[in-house]
């Protein structure tokens, strides 16, 4: 018994001494509470898509293919954390090219986990930053929803990551051009709204409408599912925005302040619009206007007081709501969970927004508001620039993937619907 009480005996020995051998000592200059708020904010950022971006959109899709919207945005945060491991965070953050990061952290293989971001560890802000990627993947695929195969839209996200966001990453927030020219974009409102929304408007053209759209009914199977994916997107969005300040400090503060008055002012403008036009306040427009208000204050969030906030959530609740009411059925695209009217709209308008009501004493930035009326023609620059880039972005991507496979399911598979066409799971039949 006595080698087999010697191995015990090591085995012990090493799971008790292990921790304490690679511990090592904390670096000098880091800060214990801003690293455990930078710990939560990621946190929170992460779930934003699941399970909030995924219950947010199952409860917009019919039944049959709730299981499946929810897995594509499952499947999509898995993916990209692996992407934005191996090369996305280096493309977007290394180097001093102004239009593309280099290699130089590929695999991660030389980041210096002792390396501080102002006073917390390198590798905590590659998981905050990584939650970002993994949110504007996950928004795309409500605007090809019901129709696009499991497979191809895989593909398309893993590639629109590293040829299209990325490199929008890098222009604003590692060091770009269009950061050396001004643009303004506190919490990702241009490199995750707009490059999404674009992105979905694209991708709903390209893979075409839904069998039956315009004739079948395609409601809502279950709202309240999107009432609490939303509520979980809220709390999310303060790690994002809050977030972003990379500090616990007055600036997180009054960055969440701004966040919450901005959410509740397009929820509100919505519900209000909605009950006038329409006689009765619908309850998915009450949270879609509050997802406007979050977008719309997103690049403003370090840069505008709650009057500005207000503003802001105010237009963005009107004209989201006009975009997803009007101009989706106007010009005749099926951008099935409303990603553009949305995210698009609303982060052109709060990228916009941010050059006005910027204020000096904020984020130490101005708009017209102040007089600085070129910060606006600067925003518009860079909506302008990543709007562009993420249309011919993804249009190339979807089309070289057209050439090699089919993008969307066929009409009876469709007809089944996706959760049991492409996964072989079901949750129930409509109705």
């Amino acid at each position: 018994m006595k080698p087999m009480t010697s191995k015990l005996s090591t085995l012990v020995a090493l799971l008790i001494l292990t921790p304490a051998a690679f511990a090592g000592e904390a670096p000098p200059g880091l800060d214990s509470g801003t690293t455990a708020w930078m710990l939560m904010a990621s946190v929170l950022g992460l779930m934003m898509t699941a399970p909030g971006i995924a219950m947010f959109y199952g409860g917009m899709v019919r039944r049959k293919n709730m299981l499946s919207i929810a897995g594509q945005c499952f499947a999509i945060c898995c993916l990209v954390s692996v992407i934005w491991m191996l090369i996305g965070y280096s493309l977007a953050f290394s180097g001093d090219n102004n239009y593309i990061g280099n290699l130089d952290l590929l695999l991660m293989a030389q980041l210096d986990f002792n390396k501080l971001r102002g006073t917390f560890p390198e590798s905590l802000y590659v998981v905050f930053q990584l939650g970002f990627g993994v949110v504007a993947g996950a928004l795309i695929t409500g605007a090809v929803a019901d129709r696009m195969k499991f497979s191809a839209m895989l593909w398309f996200i893993g590639l629109w990551s590293i040829v299209v966001y990325a490199p929008v990453v890098h222009w604003i927030w590692g060091g770009g051009w269009l950061k050396d020219d001004g643009v303004l974009d506190y919490a990702g409102g241009t490199i995750v709204h707009i490059n999404a929304g674009i992105a979905g408007l694209v991708a709903c053209l390209i893979v075409g409408k839904r069998t039956g759209y315009g004739t079948e009914n395609m409601a809502p199977h279950n709202p309240l599912f999107s009432v609490i994916g939303v509520s979980l997107l809220w709390i999310g969005w303060f790690g994002f925005s809050a977030g972003s300040a990379l500090a616990a400090g007055t600036n997180a503060a009054l960055t969440m302040l701004v966040t919450q008055t901005s959410a509740a002012a397009g929820a509100l403008t919505w519900m209000f619009y909605e009950w006038a036009v329409l006689k009765k306040p619908s309850i998915l427009g009450l949270v879609s206007g509050a997802v406007a208000g979050l977008v719309g204050i997103t690049p403003a969030a370090g840069y505008v007081s709650p009057a500005g906030a207000i503003g802001i959530g105010i237009i963005a609740g009107f004209s989201c709501c006009w975009a997803c009411a009007w101009l989706k059925y106007s010009l005749g695209y099926d951008d099935a969970l409303d990603v553009f009217g949305i995210h698009g709209i609303g982060g052109l308008l709060g990228a916009i927004l941010t050059g006005v009501f910027a204020l000096e004493e904020i984020g130490n930035a101005s708009g017209a508001v102040e007089g600085n009326i070129r910060q606006v023609w600067v925003q518009f620059e860079g909506v302008l620039a990543v709007a562009g880039w993420s249309a011919i972005g993804t249009a190339i991507i979807l089309y070289i993937l057209k050439w090699f496979m089919d993008l969307r399911v066929s009409e009876e598979d469709e007809a089944e619907g996706l959760d049991y066409s492409q996964h072989g799971e079901a949750i129930g039949a409509d109705g």
